[in-house]
């Protein structure tokens, strides 16, 4: 039963927020009689909410639950006023993320009115190795992650996307001896990101990026300025910043 409830819940995307039963049915591959049951179960708890159109949508209680995962919430509170320090000095996006498995989740993300657009969500997952933030979790990630990213297919975003293995250890190397990433227009034509570590005293737990238009981009010029926030960042969680 568990695991028929988490695919309901699993059937929800950013595309796809809001479902009928025959939707869920159809996208998890359960029959409609026990969709019916499962959603109706989901609904008592508060786990899913039923709008006036008669679709199903993630419910609050959810929210509430998720909002106790030590490295989302109390990461963002302890984050956030530097985030919005970050923000105020270049009015550009910021962005918080944490490696979960062989991918990056975004858990926080202040918006410049007149910055570039990003592709990135509160909550939303991306691959680790065409981000600022994604390239520093993974140069600091166990070697394990590391060589299982580096032997499975690599996601090519736009033609400067690093999905060739080789190149891509070697980035991760260099991004371990500045100290911080660059990712250019690996995502998208027109952004530019430079991220830096977070620490704990587990070692990388975090990583803080800025997302620039690429063509006033200079990255030499704002790494130090996203290192300093990690170190701040990193002597708050009691972590060492080299």
């Amino acid at each position: 039963m568990t695991s028929r409830v988490l695919a309901l819940l699993d059937a929800f995307t950013p595309a796809g927020p809001a479902l009928t039963l025959s939707e869920l049915a159809r996208r998890t591959g359960l029959p409609l009689s026990t969709v019916h049951r499962r959603v109706a179960e989901l609904l008592a708890w508060g786990a899913l909410e039923r709008g006036d159109d008669g679709r199903y949508r993630i419910g609050l209680r959810l929210w509430e639950v998720g909002s106790l995962a030590p490295r989302g919430l109390g990461l963002r509170e302890v984050a956030l006023p530097v985030l919005e320090d970050l923000y105020e000095v270049t009015h550009e996006n910021v962005q918080l993320a944490v490696r979960q498995d062989l991918e990056l989740v975004f858990i926080e993300r202040i918006a410049g009115r007149h910055a570039v657009p990003v592709l990135t969500r509160v909550g939303g997952r991306f691959a680790l190795h065409a981000t600022g933030v994604g390239l520093v979790l993974l140069a600091h990630a166990p070697a394990g992650v590391q060589e299982r990213v580096l032997a499975a297919p690599l996601e090519r975003y736009t033609a400067l996307t690093l999905t060739d293995p080789a190149r891509l250890r070697r980035c991760l190397a260099e991004v371990r001896r500045v100290g911080y990433a660059v990712s250019d227009r690996q995502v998208t034509m027109d952004a530019l990101s430079v991220a830096a570590p977070i620490r704990a005293a587990e070692g990388v737990v975090a990583a803080i990026s800025l997302v620039v238009a690429h063509d006033r981009a200079d990255p030499v010029a704002l790494a130090p300025l996203v290192q300093a926030a990690g170190r701040v960042l990193s002597r708050a969680l009691g972590g060492r910043y080299r």
